[in-house]
């Protein structure tokens, strides 16, 4: 019995494991190893992604832990996952800049059954880092982003066989986020063409008065991408 993208995306999720060798100080966002998250992720993708339609990957950074480093589940903080995904749960209610915007994005593009037909979210690195007790983005500390390469280049890889769209991808993130993807795609040819988008929290954070027009952007590149 061949698995479709919800029955592959849950079975990446229950083998995942964190990269090894981490720096020292950073310490792994890992809640996947719960079986509350498990069961969690799994009525998620059987919820949103059944069948075989191919999706275009949209790519972030990694999980905060406010958000995916709670549930598993990228850029969907306990309140998305409850309020916006109707998925209860025991996690309380926080929530994430990221989480915020995207959810918007998906209530523009018409809610989450519409959007996670087409649209699958990611992250250069499905396992989010903290140090000192704060979020740590994986380019953010020399060593790990020397380190994170092959194991993202690897989960990627894996991703892909979920039934992703290479036509195109998104990344969610200019600058640094932006060259590390183009930087693997140039040598593994994952996406025929890499796509971009301002990160959620930039936008929240440095240019809330134009919400708006970053949400028309996102919807402008979703489209172009469904079509491409």
């Amino acid at each position: 019995m061949s698995l479709n993208f919800a029955d592959k995306a849950i079975q990446f999720f229950s083998e995942l494991k964190p990269p090894g060798r981490l720096p020292p100080g950073v310490q792994p966002l890992f809640p996947h190893k719960d079986p509350a998250i498990q069961l969690l992720i799994r009525q998620f993708f059987k919820r949103f992604y059944g069948g075989d339609q191919p999706r275009v990957m949209l790519i972030g950074i990694n999980p905060g832990r406010l958000g995916a480093g709670i549930t598993g589940i990228n850029f969907t903080a306990p309140k998305q996952l409850e309020a916006n995904c109707g998925i209860s749960h025991d996690l309380g209610d926080s929530s994430e800049l990221s989480a915020e915007f995207i959810y918007e994005v998906i209530t523009a593009f018409g809610g989450p059954l519409a959007f996670y037909q087409q649209f699958y979210l990611g992250s250069v690195s499905p396992i989010g880092f903290i140090k000192a007790g704060r979020n740590l983005n994986y380019y953010d500390d020399p060593l790990l982003l020397e380190r994170i390469r092959p194991y993202a280049v690897k989960q990627i890889s894996k991703q892909l066989d979920f039934g992703i769209k290479k036509s195109a991808a998104i990344c969610i993130g200019g600058d640094k986020n932006l060259r590390f993807l183009k930087s693997v795609n140039d040598e593994f040819n994952f996406f025929e063409e890499l796509r971009v988008v301002p990160h959620p929290r930039f936008i929240l954070q440095y240019r809330r008065s134009k919400k708006e027009e970053f949400i028309q952007q996102y919807l402008k590149e979703l489209l172009y991408c469904i079509k491409k």
